[in-house]
């Protein structure tokens, strides 16, 4: 059974720790609901681990839902929440339509998007059509351009800002907010005035949960390894061996073995054996192809 909002937030009232991890296709998602993780996030971040690109602005509606598609039918369980790519949701119309669509089409149990009083009307219209929406504050990966991928809120004057932004998308619906590069302690001044979850990136140990991208947990993305994750496993660095390991056993005939091929019946390999040709089998004549029509005079 799919987790609900109503789960998440009994989680928070009664003071759980909420995890979350994103996933981009069928088998990231089988390994999130294998791990019983309640929240998968089909982000942006697709953009950067899955197409190589050097920031998440890229990634288009389409191809949003293709992979919140493949999520929701790899995990039975978590709650997807998927990412509003960058200019979906300039336009309040638009980004109705662009959320009905991550519901409808992927599958998403609640979208996402980036921004605090700027898009606060937009929550609020969103969430009037019954989809539950998630904030983004702090490190917005949308507007690396503007803010740069630098902790957010250590001034006063940035600090009290986040502290409203976040209020505003609590009042205009959002159900939970991400945190993503604030100090810690604002992060857990924010986590207290709030009265829904917030979940954490970088943000420190004060929000309601956490959440971070498998590739980085897991070992899976080398380009770079952000400081507010910590590596459990280097499946990278596996799969390279793995990979090595098997092209040395083809180049050397160990593998495959008769364990890894099907068998024949030892009567029909030899008449196949006695009937074939002794010099191999020859090609057929080909059908002759139907004349073309007369070229007009004057041409060869």
């Amino acid at each position: 059974m799919r987790t609900t909002l109503a789960r998440i937030r009994a989680m928070h009232d009664a003071g759980q720790r909420i995890v979350m991890v994103t996933a981009y296709d069928y088998t990231s998602a089988q390994l999130a609901e294998r791990a019983g993780i309640p929240m998968v996030l089909v982000g942006d971040s697709l953009g950067m681990v899955i197409q190589g690109h050097d920031s998440t602005l890229p990634v288009t509606m389409d191809q949003m839902v293709y992979h919140t598609a493949m999520v929701s039918r790899g995990c039975a369980s978590p709650l997807i929440v998927a990412d509003l790519p960058f200019g979906s949701y300039a336009v309040s119309d638009d980004a109705v339509r662009a959320a009905v669509r991550l519901m409808a089409e992927g599958g998403a149990g609640s979208v996402k998007l980036e921004g605090g009083r700027s898009v606060a009307g937009t929550v609020r219209r969103i969430v009037e059509t019954g989809i539950p929406v998630v904030g983004h504050l702090g490190f917005t990966p949308q507007s690396v351009h503007r803010i740069g991928v630098r902790v957010q809120g250590r001034d006063e004057a940035r600090a009290r800002a986040l502290l409203e932004d976040a209020v505003a998308l609590e009042e205009a619906g959002a159900w939970l907010v991400v945190l993503e590069l604030v100090p810690a302690p604002l992060a857990a001044l924010i986590t207290d005035t709030l009265g829904v979850p917030t979940i954490g990136i970088g943000a420190g140990a004060g929000c309601s949960g956490q959440v971070q991208v498998w590739q980085d947990l897991l070992g899976w993305y080398s380009d770079f390894v952000p400081r507010h994750t910590r590596r459990y496993r280097e499946l990278g660095a596996e799969a390279v061996a793995g990979l090595r390991e098997w092209a040395d056993d083809v180049r050397s005939g160990a593998f495959p073995t008769d364990e890894h091929s099907t068998g024949l019946e030892p009567e029909i390999l030899h008449r196949l054996r006695r009937e074939a040709p002794p010099e191999g089998p020859s090609l057929p004549e080909g059908p002759s192809l139907p004349e073309g029509p007369p070229l007009p005079e004057g041409q060869p």
